[in-house]
Formats: C-alpha cells, sequence, structure tokens
C-alpha cells in the first residue's frame, strides 16, 4: 500500500478566511444567556455561501467548497468525525479489524434510508468506492491508486468488508467519502456521472433533503433543503434550511444586513470590524486545519549548517511569531509549537515551545563556533557565510510574513535574501529539493486522522513530501508504527513521542494556525463548533439546531 495520503497539499495563504483569536468560544459580543430553552420545531434558517452552484454530488465537489457544503447536509459517510478527529458512528453503526489489521467490517444501520425511502446498503458502498478507482482526472490520482489496492466485499446488505493488503490503520480517514445510491446510479461510470441530472436533484441520507433550487434573472441563486423525517439520528428542529449564493462576503454581509440571510460562512477581515460590533450577531472562531510552516532543506551541501539542531533551534526563537500574528493576521491566528494540529486527540501539549528570545538565539549560534568575520558576516568554523535564502509565494500575506522572518534572522546576525516566486515555482522546488528555507502553508483539510508520515518518514524524503530530507530513524519508527496499529492509546504514545522528538530535533518551524469564523444570528440556537477538518464541519450538528421562538427577525 502507497504511504502516503493525497489530501496533504501546500497550499497558498489565499482569502485569510479567518477570525477571533477566541478560538471555540462565542464572540466576546455575544448576549449573555441566563437560562436554556427547550428545543422547538419550526422556523427557516438561511446562509449565505460565497460562490456559485456547479453540481450537487459529493464526489464531483471537491473544488467548490459552495456545493461542499449543501453536500453537507444531504449525503452521509460510513464514518464521521468529532472535533478531535476521533471516528464516530455515521451510515456504519459499528466496525470491527482483523488482529493484523488487514480486514475491517462494518456493519451499516438497519434505519438508514435513502430520501426516497430505499434502504442504504452494502452496495451503495461497493459502488461508491468503485467510482474513486476509475481513471479519471476529476479524482487524483494518489487518491485512485490508494482504493486500487483495497477489496471491498459486501457480506450482505448490511456488512462490508475492507481488505487491505497491509495494515493502515489511517483507513478510516479514507472513509470520510459520502455515499451515493447504487440503485440509482449503479450502473453509470464516474464521466457520465458529470452531466447527469441527478446533480441537480440529488437523493442523499443526510438531515435535509433536496427540495428545489431558488432562480434570479435566469441564475440559480440559491438551494432550498427541506428536513428528512426519517434521519437516524431525529429530525431536525429546523423546518427549512436555504442556501443563498454571493459573489464575496462583502455582498454576504449587505444581505445579513438586509434581513436577507441568518448566518455566515467564513467571515474575513475586510468585513470582521463591523460583524464584531453588529448586535444580535454571534461570532464563532475555531482552529482551521492549515499550518503555516518554513520547511528548512537538512541536505543542502552548500548550507551545512542547517543539519545542526541547535542551529535550527536558534532560527525558530529569532522569529517574533506574535507579531506575526498581531501585524500580519491582525490577531487571527495561533502560534504551533508541532506538526500536528492542536485539538487533535494526537496532539500533545507538553512537547514545548520556543517562544521569541533573540538574545538565546545569538548565543546558541555562538556555540556553535560561528563567528564573525571582519566584513561583519557570521561564518562557520569552515568560513562558510552564515547566509540563507528564504523562498515565499509571492502573495501580500507571504510576502510580509518572509520580511518578519528576515528580520527576525537578521537581528541575530544571519544574512537573508527573500525570493518571492509564484506560488507553482515555490512548489517546484520544493519537488526539486533546490531550496534553503521556505515560507509555505500545510493544508490538512479534509484529513481528520492526524498521521504525519507524509510530511517527516525518511522514506518520503526523496520522492515525497518531506520537504526537508529529514533523515531521522526514530522519529520513522514511530510514524511506522503508529500506522499499523488500530489502538488509539498507542497510537498517541507513538505520536507523543515523535512531537517530543520534533520538538528537540526541529527539522523545520511550525508557525501558526489560521482561525476560521462564523457568523449566526443570536435567534438560532444551540450552535457548537469545535476544532474543523474542514469548512464544512461547521454544519456537522445542525439537526440539533432550533430557532428561538418570538425572536425571529422581521420579515422572515
Amino acid at each position: 500500500m502507497r504511504k502516503f495520503r493525497w489530501q496533504l497539499l501546500i497550499i497558498l495563504l489565499t482569502g485569510l478566511v479567518v477570525g477571533l483569536l477566541l478560538v471555540f468560544q462565542q464572540g466576546a459580543n455575544s448576549p449573555e444567556i441566563t437560562g436554556t430553552p427547550n428545543p422547538v420545531t419550526g422556523g427557516i434558517y438561511t446562509e449565505a455561501l460565497v460562490g456559485s452552484f456547479l453540481r450537487l454530488n459529493p464526489l464531483l465537489d471537491r473544488y467548490n467548497q459552495a456545493d461542499k457544503d449543501v453536500d453537507r447536509l444531504l449525503f452521509n459517510r460510513l464514518v464521521r468525525f468529532d472535533s478531535s478527529g476521533m471516528p464516530q458512528p455515521d451510515l456504519a453503526e459499528t466496525w470491527s479489524y482483523s488482529s493484523d489489521g488487514t480486514r475491517f467490517t462494518f456493519s451499516l444501520r438497519a434505519n438508514a434510508y435513502w430520501h426516497d425511502g430505499h434502504p442504504v446498503t452494502a452496495e451503495d458502498v461497493v459502488f461508491t468506492i468503485g467510482l474513486l478507482r476509475e481513471e479519471n482526472d476529476l479524482i487524483p490520482a494518489d487518491l485512485r491508486a490508494f482504493w486500487s489496492e483495497i477489496q471491498v466485499n459486501a457480506l450482505s446488505d448490511t456488512l462490508v468488508e475492507f481488505a487491505l493488503p497491509e495494515a493502515f490503520s489511517p483507513l478510516l480517514d479514507y472513509l470520510g467519502v459520502p455515499l451515493l445510491p447504487s440503485h440509482l446510479l449503479g450502473n453509470l461510470t464516474l464521466a457520465e456521472l458529470v452531466d447527469h441530472p441527478f446533480n441537480t436533484s440529488p437523493i442523499g441520507t443526510g438531515p435535509y433533503k433536496f427540495n428545489r433550487f431558488l432562480v434570479k434573472d435566469g441564475v440559480i441563486s440559491g438551494v432550498d433543503l427541506l428536513p428528512n423525517e426519517d434521519y437516524y439520528f431525529g429530525r431536525p428542529y429546523i423546518d427549512e434550511v436555504v442556501f443563498q449564493y454571493y459573489p464575496d462576503m462583502r455582498a454576504a454581509w449587505t444581505a445579513y444586513q438586509g434581513g436577507e440571510v441568518d448566518g455566515l460562512a467564513g467571515v474575513t477581515l475586510d468585513i470582521l470590524p463591523e460583524v464584531l460590533a453588529e448586535p444580535g450577531l454571534n461570532l464563532f472562531s475555531t482552529r482551521e486545519p492549515r499550518l503555516s510552516m518554513v520547511f528548512l532543506n537538512l541536505n543542502n551541501s552548500a548550507k551545512e549548517f542547517l543539519q545542526d539542531a541547535e542551529f535550527r533551534q536558534a532560527l525558530m526563537l529569532a522569529i517574533n511569531r506574535q507579531a506575526i500574528l498581531d501585524q500580519v493576521m491582525l490577531g487571527q491566528g495561533i502560534l504551533a509549537n508541532g506538526p500536528i494540529l492542536s485539538g487533535s486527540w494526537a496532539y500533545y501539549p507538553d512537547q514545548g515551545s520556543y517562544p521569541y528570545d533573540p538574545d538565546a538565539a545569538i548565543q546558541r549560534i555562538a556555540a556553535l563556533g560561528i563567528t564573525r568575520a571582519e566584513t561583519g558576516a557570521l561564518v562557520t568554523a569552515e568560513g562558510v557565510e552564515v547566509r540563507l535564502v528564504l523562498l515565499s509565494p509571492d502573495d501580500d500575506t507571504h510576502t510580509r510574513i518572509a520580511e518578519y522572518i528576515k528580520q527576525g534572522w537578521e537581528s541575530v546576525g544571519v544574512a537573508v535574501d527573500v525570493l518571492t516566486l509564484p506560488y507553482a515555482e515555490v512548489v517546484a522546488r520544493l519537488d526539486a529539493r533546490d531550496y534553503d528555507a521556505a515560507l509555505v502553508e500545510i493544508d490538512l483539510s479534509g484529513t481528520p486522522d492526524p498521521d504525519p508520515y507524509p510530511f517527516w518518514a525518511q522514506s518520503q524524503a526523496q520522492d515525497g513530501q518531506n520537504y526537508s530530507q529529514w533523515n531521522n530513524r526514530s522519529a520513522s519508527e514511530y510514524l511506522e508504527q503508529a500506522r499499523v496499529t488500530n489502538d488509539y492509546t498507542l497510537r498517541a504514545k507513538l505520536y507523543r513521542n515523535f512531537q517530543i522528538l520534533f520538538h528537540e530535533q526541529l527539522p523545520s518551524l511550525p508557525l501558526f494556525y489560521p482561525v476560521y469564523n462564523y457568523a449566526i444570528r443570536d435567534t438560532i440556537r444551540d450552535v457548537t463548533i469545535g476544532p474543523i477538518y474542514e469548512p464544512s464541519d461547521r454544519l456537522n450538528n445542525i439537526n440539533r439546531w432550533f430557532i428561538l421562538a418570538g425572536n425571529t427577525p422581521e420579515g422572515e
């Protein structure tokens, strides 16, 4: 089995869809609630989505967040994940695995039905996974390769088995794909599904079912959903959910002010001050599944000083990360201590941190025998100048962050040249291992399993995503063992050991996690948002939301 996950990509800090640093809490402007009202059925919730409709099909919505948000309410997966990334029952009520970890058996819920009343069966699982194997560019090549090595067998109407060539504990992460109905689509290929009428009248299993499109001036302007009366987690309280499409967040904010919508997904910085000042509007914030990182090329023969952990620690101590958050991110970020997302079940909170301490950085550099030449430049004992080229994507945010890093490193004597390049060229340099240091963002969206193997294992140093080429046998052994055990307690211990070793060796420099904002009218109750693994996770518990009776804004 291939030892990587296709979802792990390096991307830009685009859009700055971030929010308050008050993570996992309601905004400070939220009204104090002195009592807990009882949930009541009824009402309409309308949310603004930035984007437009393309097709409502969970296998074809990968590159359209607006479609993904609607699909989250229409379709379900075998397993879902809580805010810590732990798998929970969804369409599969229970599951088990063989002692060698190569066979997983899932038992489907007996009370799970498609919106047309047809029961969910194991054939739906076999059909959906089969589509992921097809030679079609709509499915990433790595994902196709992954599923091509796994056999999926329907043992009965409600039992399905996955047979793996070898143990692979992150399998559940891949089962986050929503199912499609084989009784309606089972004779179609993925290519035939692209323009199929199903995409405009979808049949799913989720808490809401498709009702109709809203059309304005001949263009689809929204989607109207009605509750699934037979939803196995219970009928939703809210009687109707409407998603309205807008070209940007400013237009969505104008719609909220005009009473057209109740919720804003992904509040951006340009409207954040106005949102914070708006009475009757709650703001929820959470950690995004993204990590800003400076990769260091440890195998650069011209910069052998990067191979010394003490020098890398000095580079970290010299970066004023809090200033970056305050001045560039406007406070909308959380300092990162390691390569695993905070809030994950695998995150080790006591791994340690590197506070901004330029004096300590200078002392560590001096202890390595690095001295200042008559020219004023730092040089190693071999006479090599301590100079780095810092690659950065050429967008404004990355450029500003790179300048703060440059200032910090230069303040302790390290000479720095910032080279800004288009995103594709930065990635090409990383792939070729042709760089000294590179400022990037690791996107962990859609991957609740914390498996850090792709970025830090020895086997990934040459052709994989171990761009730093960290060659540490102990770290790799921890990651390899964690990949073949399904005991979460043991996996957590292995990842704890890995994070401690990462902190000591610091093969690259974790900077911060950006923050995601969600604004919603305060008459919508029981909204809870923990750490998310993709923006649609904000809707995970929408079937438990309800509208406070008697306080619905006029006109709704």
